[in-house]
């Protein structure tokens, strides 16, 4: 499968300081990623210049092989929904959705009514007279409807309650099997949504720390727990985690290549969450 993005050793300096440090690496085309790690890791700053935002200090980014920075047949090929910002204030729902396919060649004018059904938003109203939870549904509808090629939600359900969240992600389940892209989500509610990622991009200081498919993570990342003095050798697996009370010994690992397949009835394994995992990894 061919990359949809590609980093070319890009570094990003604001006012002096390094926010993105010479990242190489490359999103798929078709493939659903979540983007992790620790407030001020550098997602945001990553997302803007995937969109063309903003443009790297050094190196270069490509987006279906060409520099998005000013690019307007690269920007009408990105929807880019970030937690708020994302509409003019004044506007009405329904002027939003007259003007959209201007703004994206690919948009579904069906779906995005259906969506404004399903999340109750009447087209009437303007953004300044929708609560946060509101405005957050109409991103999402946006992002959904848009069927842009390479499709980025950065925490897109800031004020949206369990039940509105859910059925985002159901929504965005079905809507990507449906028409497969790339999309990218950022996210802090990390447990929440890991159902719905195929593949995992951690950040950490700036820099792209860990990348694997989630389906691979399921099976090789495990929390041991059991007597410090039975415990097996951990030569030749990461480490992520390990403490030791009164005698029992709790480590949690990422074991790639398979080496702790056999163990002692003594020792339980059990699944390491992502949200776990993805603490312990940038710690």
């Amino acid at each position: 499968m061919s990359a949809a993005i590609t980093f070319e050793g890009v570094t990003k300096r604001i006012k002096d300081q390094e926010i993105i440090s010479n990242v190489i690496c490359s999103f798929e085309e078709q493939t659903l990623y979540g983007l992790l790690g620790r407030n001020g890791a550098g997602k945001t700053t990553l997302m803007k210049l995937m969109t063309g935002q903003i443009a790297p200090t050094n190196g270069a980014v490509r987006i279906l092989g060409k520099n998005p920075f000013d690019n307007k047949e690269v920007q009408n090929q990105l929807c880019f929904i970030k937690e708020s910002g994302n509409f003019k204030k004044t506007l009405r729902i329904k002027d939003l959705v007259h003007i959209a396919p201007s703004f994206y060649p690919h948009w579904d004018q069906d779906f995005a009514e259906a969506l404004l059904d399903q999340f109750d938003l009447l087209p009437k109203k303007k953004v300044m007279d929708l609560s946060k939870g509101m405005e957050s549904a109409l991103g999402i509808t946006f992002g959904l409807a848009s069927r842009a090629p390479i499709t980025i939600f950065d925490e897109p359900y800031i004020g949206m309650d369990a039940a509105a969240r859910q059925q985002f992600y159901d929504l965005l389940v079905e809507d990507y099997g449906d028409h497969p892209r790339t999309i990218i989500l950022s996210t802090h509610l990390i447990d929440e949504i890991r159902h719905v990622f195929e593949r995992i991009m951690v950040m950490k200081k700036g820099e792209i720390l860990f990348e694997e498919d989630v389906e691979t993570l399921r099976t090789h990342a495990y929390k041991l727990s059991g007597n410090s003095k039975s415990f097996p050798s951990l030569e030749g697996v990461t480490i992520l985690d390990d403490q030791e009370f009164m005698g029992t010994r709790t480590v949690s690992v990422l074991d790639l290549d398979r080496r702790l397949q056999e163990l002692s009835p003594v020792i339980e394994k059990q699944p390491l969450p992502l949200q776990d995992f993805m603490i312990q990894i940038t710690k």
